[in-house]
């Protein structure tokens, strides 16, 4: 019996159209298959009961499901050597077995495993929003969503790798053309039918994926320095005086501005407790001391930890969970007690430090609390973006994170709307799962886990800027969520306020040029007036050969230059933290702009350019992404794609590689107008590791 189930073997992709009675199968299987010019395989049951009615008036039953399964199987097969590239099934045995269970509460074990086993490219689940059709055989009106569930939940089961459609006629048929040429498109990558329907409810673009592919196969192409931007040539120094001017100008300003915080705050605070984690892992605590081990693997970061554990804020918390993990604590070994702490502080089923969002995490510690990263974001919120009494505050964080900052904000918000009286609206999204990037082992494959699933990776922080691009405000200000301070708040709202002044005076000029040359009417004198400023306050330089150009070239020109989201980025001395800086760049037409470069992105030839940079990104930066016309620009066609990170990680003992995309302060956004200005160092605290928290900024003063 078994033999009249197989199924031939075949390069021809089958798509199966499956669902309950009358929901457009055998309409969408027909549409399909004069599209692309192939066969459709007819229901057999239908032709089949269909006689039995027309001789005997009698319906199906439980005897004439095998009969009609292998007759749906022959009909498959004999058609495969004259099908087209594809061939399009108007049924298959799993909604023989369905109807079997669902009319006569069982299925023969034959039909049941032959229907488990076959196997299609494509399945479509045809939705219930499809009218239905009386006629001799079909009997099931009432309860359709029901019935849906069960066909939908027996896929799930089987695994069977399916896509829902659902819309009218002519909808479906749109929508299921081009789910398969994607579905082409994704086996042309190597990927299998599942890949494609995790890809496909992920909302990927395969083109975006096929475009990484190529680059972690082939290698992006390295960033060309020119020079360090240094002060009077690519940043901006402002004295004391001119950041008092600066701030007071987009105080008179704000209060027609809608203004808002951005804090990228996704992160686990794994890399923080990087140290600590080796240290629990490698520790042999029978067989060595604390010191031994310290001197074994030379381990600074360690011996800093437990020398000015005291200082930390969680100390006292922590401390008291670490005493119930040591008997007789008290009289315990100093070695005992700080591998209670530093475990009390690590494990999932304690502190769980490493695997918390650092924004949640124990920073500062105030004579009346201890206090988080996230209120410290509230307290600069209301400090320096607030207008008409309102602040609004936006954090990007994982799904799964969030309600442990809404915890926070909710504790803590209130205090700050009465001592800045003002209202304070806090709202998160989270990083696009269809930003997410799939791994590829070192022969440039798709890396699969051990049961053969996809590896897929967030595609770094250059995602955000679709999370940015969503937000609607005339200033943004964006800073990491680890770069707080317990100390100098004022000095970090005035410099803060001053980007922003700096940016209102910049756009308040680029709006007036381009309503000039919207006009039509600009003399040769504003044109060059443009160029200057140009020039003078951007950084960009028109082309050699400018003065060349007609006036409506030089017009467009200016236009599509001037026309374009506006940053201004704080920039502080470098003192060798790692990361990227500013520099000018030079493109392939020669031309020279300024952008933050990472270590990574350039040739080793260049190293000694890099290390001649005297100033470091801090991610602090003040933005304008609305148009002259007011509208919200489409921040997405601002990115150099040509930019990214290729990563190399190991994931069960295997090497993989993956692309990230354009981080978001320079790859994602170096076709904005930029300008880079310098801010005072105390204004750049960033929490790496767990040690960064005994410097003086997030100590309280003496």
């Amino acid at each position: 019996m078994e033999e009249n189930f197989k199924q031939q073997p075949t390069e021809v992709i089958k798509i199966a159209l499956y669902g309950p009675e009358s929901t457009g199968k055998t309409t969408l299987a027909q549409q399909l298959a004069a599209a692309f010019n192939t066969l459709c395989i007819p229901e057999f049951a239908r032709d089949y009961l269909q006689k039995k009615w027309d001789a005997t008036q009698q319906i199906c039953q439980p005897e004439d499901l095998l009969p009609i399964a292998i007759g749906q199987i022959q009909l498959e097969n004999e058609a495969l050597a004259k099908a087209n590239q594809y061939l399009f099934c108007d049924t298959n045995l799993l909604v023989t077995k369905v109807f079997s269970e669902l009319y006569y509460g069982s299925c023969d074990p034959i039909l049941a495993t032959a229907a488990q086993n076959h196997n299609y490219d494509l399945v479509f689940l045809t939705d219930v929003d499809f009218p239905w059709e009386k006629d001799d055989l079909r009997d099931k009106p009432e309860n359709r969503q029901e019935t849906l569930a069960i066909f939908e939940q027996e896929l799930l089961k089987n695994n069977k790798p399916y896509i829902k459609l659902s819309g009218n006629k002519e909808e479906r048929l749109e929508k299921a053309i081009q789910i398969l040429k994607d579905l082409n498109k994704a086996k042309s990558l190597g990927l299998n039918s599942a890949d494609f329907v995790t890809i496909y409810h992920r909302k990927i673009n395969l083109e975006t994926l096929e475009y990484q592919f190529q680059i972690v196969k082939n290698g992006l192409p390295k960033i060309n320095l020119d020079r360090p931007a240094v002060i009077k040539d690519g940043i901006l120094s402002v004295s004391n005086e001119e950041a008092v001017y600066h701030a007071n100008y987009f105080d008179e300003k704000k209060k027609n501005l809608k203004l808002k915080k951005f804090v990228p705050a996704s992160g686990a605070a794994s890399r923080m407790f990087k140290f600590l984690n080796e240290f629990v892992s490698d520790y042999k605590p029978n067989e060595e001391t604390i010191n031994a081990y310290i001197n074994r693997k030379k381990d600074k970061n360690l011996y800093i930890f437990l020398v000015a554990k005291e200082m930390f804020a969680f100390h006292d918390a922590v401390l008291e969970t670490a005493k119930t993990l040591v008997s007789d604590f008290d009289s315990a070994s100093k070695d005992a007690k700080d591998y209670a702490f530093i475990k009390a502080m690590l494990a999932p089923e304690h502190f769980n430090f490493a695997s918390k969002p650092k924004g949640v995490l124990p920073f500062h510690k105030y004579e009346d609390r201890i206090a988080t990263a996230i209120e410290e974001h509230l307290n600069e919120c209301v400090a320096y973006a607030t207008s008409n009494d309102k602040s609004n505050l936006h954090f990007t964080v994982s799904e799964e994170h969030q309600s442990d900052f809404e915890t926070i904000v909710n504790e803590m918000k209130s205090k700050f709307e009465a001592k800045n009286n003002s209202s304070i609206f806090v709202k998160y999204s989270y990083q696009d799962k269809a930003t997410d990037v799939i791994a590829l082992d070192l022969e440039g494959n798709p890396f699969r886990e051990e049961n053969g699933q996809l590896v897929f990776r967030p595609g770094g922080h250059g995602a955000l800027i679709e999370n940015l691009n969503t937000l609607h405000a005339d200033i943004i200000f964006i800073k990491n969520i680890d770069n707080v301070i317990q100390n100098h708040i004022e000095i970090v709202t005035l410099y803060k306020k001053a980007l922003a002044g700096i940016v209102i005076q910049i756009q308040e000029t680029v709006f007036n040029y381009l309503h000039l040359l919207d006009s039509g009417g600009t003399s040769n004198e504003i044109l060059n007036e443009i160029v200057n400023f140009l020039a003078a306050k951007l950084n960009i330089t028109a082309p050699e050969d400018f003065s060349k150009y007609t006036k409506e070239s030089k017009m467009e020109y200016l236009q599509t230059t001037l026309n374009r989201p506006i940053r201004v980025c704080g920039m502080v001395k470098n003192e060798g933290e790692p990361g990227g800086g500013p520099f000018w760049v030079r493109d392939t037409k020669g031309n020279t702009f300024l952008q933050i470069i990472e270590a990574s992105q350039i040739e080793k030839n260049q190293v000694k350019i890099l290390e001649k940079a005297t100033h470091f990104n801090p991610v602090d930066l003040v933005c304008a992404t609305k148009n002259y016309q007011g509208q919200q620009f489409d921040l997405t066609q601002f990115v150099d794609k040509n930019t990214g990170f290729i990563v190399e990680k190991n994931k069960n003992g295997k090497p993989l590689k993956a692309f990230e995309l354009p981080g978001l302060w320079n790859g994602a956004m170096a076709k904005w107008l930029t300008v880079f200005v310098e801010v005072p160092l105390i204004t750049f605290n960033p929490v790496k590791t767990v040690n960064d928290l005994l410097k003086p900024a997030h100590q309280a003063p003496n």
